[in-house]
């Protein structure tokens, strides 16, 4: 068997190892403790997280895309991209969650036989914010890149001109759309508009252009540690604020803020509407490191979110399956106030 044979194998028995919540599909040619050891408390808590909500999985499907493989004889390294569907059943409603994960997995020829020795999760929600930041192409140009520090960055001046006009407080009513949030969210969840940069780390990015897309008016400040803005990037300068695109600042900001976007917390995710935001504190030393936005209720009326990072539609509040959920994990529920 070819170690593309192999790789094909693992994702065909990942599946059903999500499905029995074990890891015992990929113990005959998986060798990475480590990684297996991760999976069995995922799994776990996986498991004890859909007995309480009384969920049922049904089905997992993934459709697989190698990005880019380094390849020696008798040693291989694949990074991957896994885009999947996973439905399950609370009673008689059907509900069905996407996900796209990265991976690099490490394949190597041992006694004739190809085995997969390390498997290393990208792009996930433990992730920390840098100023690294990388530019989706338009439809019209695929842009060059430059290196500038600790940036990677592509064609430049990038001012987002649909953004701009509304930068004026006056062009906007103070009124929460959430159904245009939640479309926003649905819309580019899989992927950037490339209307916006699109960071390393995403996902508070992600959430503040589905806010405002639900007609939440800008605070434009032109400082970056004050207001709620985003203009893009021209040449050497970035134009946006930290609570534009950083967990932390974000809830602050939508918790402290007296006009425009704004927040008040509740105590319970069943009481968050469509287009809420929820922030988490993975080791509950009060640094928020991630954000989704509430885009559907389950049977039992608990949220489901979207997110970016790892790029989630429809995924359970809780992100006990995430490889950054700690015991100590805390959440901020925050409801978005509707109109002033």
């Amino acid at each position: 068997m070819s170690w593309k044979m192999m790789l094909y194998e693992y994702v065909h028995h990942k599946n059903q190892m999500n499905l029995e919540y074990s890891v015992e599909p990929l113990l005959p040619f998986v060798t990475d403790v480590p990684f297996l050891q991760a999976q069995i408390r995922r799994l776990a808590r996986t498991s004890q997280n859909d007995q309480d909500r009384h969920y049922s999985p049904v089905k997992n499907e993934t459709r697989l895309t190698i990005t880019q493989t380094i390849e020696q004889p008798a040693y291989v390294t694949a990074s991957i991209r896994l885009r999947q569907s996973m439905v399950g059943i609370i009673g008689v409603t059907e509900h069905e969650e996407k996900r796209l994960e990265s991976e690099q997995l490490t394949f190597e020829e041992q006694e004739g036989k190809w085995v997969i020795t390390n498997i290393q999760s990208t792009g996930n929600e433990l992730l920390q914010p840098t100023q690294r930041v990388v530019m989706s192409p338009s439809a019209a140009s695929v842009p060059q890149t430059v290196d500038q520090g600790l940036l990677k960055l592509s064609s430049m001046p990038f001012l987002n001109y649909e953004v701009l006009p509304y930068l004026e407080p006056a062009l906007r009513k103070n009124y929460y759309d959430r159904h245009k949030a939640v479309q926003y969210a649905d819309r580019w969840w899989d992927q950037a508009n490339p209307a916006y940069l699109e960071f390393e780390v995403d996902c508070s990015n992600y959430i503040s252009q589905c806010l405002f897309a639900g007609e939440a008016p800008m605070h434009y400040t032109g400082k970056r540690d004050s207001g709620w803005w985003y203009k893009g990037r021209n040449n050497s300068q970035e134009l946006w604020s930290f609570s534009w695109a950083v967990a932390q600042s974000l809830q602050r900001y939508m918790t402290s803020n007296d006009h425009g976007l704004r927040a008040k917390e509740v105590h319970k995710a069943e009481n968050l509407e469509l287009g809420d935001v929820i922030s988490y504190d993975w080791n509950g030393d009060g640094r928020y490191r991630h954000s989704t936005i509430v885009t559907a209720k389950d049977a039992n009326g608990m949220p489901l979110v979207n997110a970016h990072t790892t790029n989630s539609k429809h995924r359970y509040w809780s992100y006990k399956d995430s490889y950054a959920w700690t015991e100590q994990t805390r959440y901020r529920f925050l409801h978005v106030i509707d109109q002033d």
